[in-house]
């Protein structure tokens, strides 16, 4: 009797290693990253957030001259408004404004009209509209541009599902699942869905979080404006939020187990 006790004893253990073992490989994030990224590695995907529609700029104007840029500072730009700051001994006067970008791409910048800046990114925005300034207008202007309606919405099986706002420019998958507070332990980390508006069209990408290779090189690893994430729960987990289904399913894994366990008493008893 002793000697079927051990084996019920070890087939236990056993059952309950092999649990462990699972539940660890699906929920460790960035498996083996130690080791790939032992030695450092370039980084081939370069980080590059470009303007879209929907989208608002802030875009600033700065002079040695305050009289210069009043045209562009006027009341028909939202919020617009001027600010002087000290610099290298003489005064320098910058205003400040918000621009729209229509479904075309564009904004309605003062003189020059529509100028089209979807797709550029910040950088671009700004040179496209100092070499306009500079060409017969402010000859030392310098332009600076920001987006400051940079959102991303993450749903599903994470802590404090929703939309996020972020004012800067560049922001991963993983600091936006952060930021919502990180995955539940029901959630799925092997198939996390991105997805993203691209040239008018709508895509998708899985990301398998316990992937290292699949998380840095996924394109959905730098955030775009407006990017959905969406984080899917296991079958334990019917509602999202549901106490009933949670304990049910938890009540019927117990249930499981002990069934298993008690045919194996019989089966060794025997």
């Amino acid at each position: 009797m002793r000697t079927k006790c051990h084996h019920l004893l070890f087939l236990l253990a056993m059952l309950f290693l092999g649990t462990s073992c699972v539940s660890n490989k699906n929920m460790t994030y960035l498996q083996g990253a130690d080791l790939q990224y032992a030695a450092p590695q370039d980084i081939g995907q370069e980080y590059s957030l470009t303007v879209q529609s929907d989208d608002q700029l802030a875009i600033s104007v700065s002079s040695k001259d305050a009289e210069l840029i009043e045209p562009f500072n006027t009341q028909t730009l939202i919020g617009g408004g001027s600010s002087s700051t000290y610099s290298n001994t003489t005064n320098t006067t910058s205003g400040v404004s918000y621009f729209y970008v229509d479904k075309d791409g564009c904004i309605d910048f003062p003189i020059f009209g529509k100028i089209k800046v979807k797709g550029m990114t910040v950088n671009e925005v700004s040179e496209t509209i100092r070499q306009k300034l500079v060409n017969g207008y402010i000859a030392d202007a310098i332009v600076t541009t920001k987006i400051m309606s940079f959102k991303v919405t993450v749903l599903g099986d994470v802590r404090n599902p929703g939309v996020q706002s972020f004012t800067g420019q560049r922001l991963t998958l993983l600091e936006a699942l952060g930021r919502a507070g990180d995955l539940n332990s029901s959630a799925i980390r092997t198939k996390v869905l991105v997805i993203r508006e691209e040239d008018g069209k709508r895509v998708s990408y899985d990301v398998d979080l316990t992937n290292p290779e699949s998380v840095f090189s996924s394109p959905a690893y730098y955030m775009q404006q407006n990017d959905l994430v969406y984080v899917e729960s296991n079958k334990s987990v019917k509602v999202k939020g549901s106490t009933s289904y949670t304990y049910l399913s938890v009540s019927s894994s117990l249930i499981g187990m002990l069934t298993s366990i008690v045919s194996l008493i019989v089966a060794i008893s025997k």
